[in-house]
């Protein structure tokens, strides 16, 4: 079957992906944690040196959503949270996934370390890393086990690289995770301003004979998508 041109058919949409994303709301983080810290876990996946300043996927973009995500945890932190949850690549040296990215973040290197912006927070010995060997914080990890472990926690804040991959599949299964187990109060928040993507332009993709990634669509539309599917989508959490 014919497809219509997706520049003809797909313009209004466009326009309205837009709309959206420049009115996202903000978030007080007193209404996420009310009286109740310990119900209350932010996530930070891939937030790591491999994806900030150094390596083959290193971007410019993830590194600028460091510092909103330390004050983020900073606050939280005042606030009484305790679950700092974090998702780390650390691949194996023959890791299947490399066939589809250049190596990175192998374990054991500088590239597979948390960002040092985050382990330079006083509390960054608490924190909980799930290494993982590829784009899903819950397979083959411990991640989906601490989830299970702790009923408590109702509320999960998500932060971190990329958008359009281990974010999305972070978030996506937090939510489908809750929806499986008919969690009812289970909430699903991420801030955008402490999530992005990577950018490989069109130009750029042709020269070097890769797949283009243009990040910005990349990273409004799978925000979107991630709304269509009950992941509360903000601008910030002030």
């Amino acid at each position: 079957m014919a497809v219509e041109s997706l520049a003809a058919t797909s313009q209004a949409f466009l326009e309205h992906l837009d709309a959206w994303y420049a009115n996202l709301p903000t978030l007080a983080l007193d209404d996420l944690v009310f009286d109740s810290p310990e119900s209350v876990a932010v996530t930070c996946v891939d937030v790591i040196v491999g994806f900030c300043t150094e390596g083959p996927l290193a971007s410019e973009r993830v590194q600028n959503i460091v510092a909103p995500t330390v004050a983020l945890f900073q606050r939280a932190h005042a606030a009484g949270v305790r679950h700092f949850l974090l998702p780390q690549d650390a691949h194996p040296q023959d890791a299947v996934e490399f066939g589809a990215f250049p190596s990175h973040c192998v374990r054991g290197t500088h590239e597979a370390e948390t960002a040092p912006e985050l382990l330079q927070l006083p509390f960054s010995d608490t924190f909980t890393i799930f290494p993982k060997n590829s784009l899903s914080a819950a397979l083959s990890t411990e991640f989906a086990a601490w989830v299970a472990a702790h009923p408590e926690v109702d509320t999960y804040i998500v932060t971190g690289d990329c958008s359009d991959l281990c974010t999305y599949q972070l978030a996506m299964f937090l939510r489908l995770d809750g929806n499986a187990r008919n969690i009812v109060n289970r909430r699903v928040v991420l801030a955008a301003d402490c999530v992005d993507t990577y950018d490989t332009p069109l130009s750029v993709a042709r020269e070097l004979g890769i797949p283009a990634h243009p990040g910005d669509f990349h990273h409004v539309v799978f925000l979107h998508h991630m709304a269509a599917n009950g992941v509360e989508v903000v601008r910030s959490i002030t």
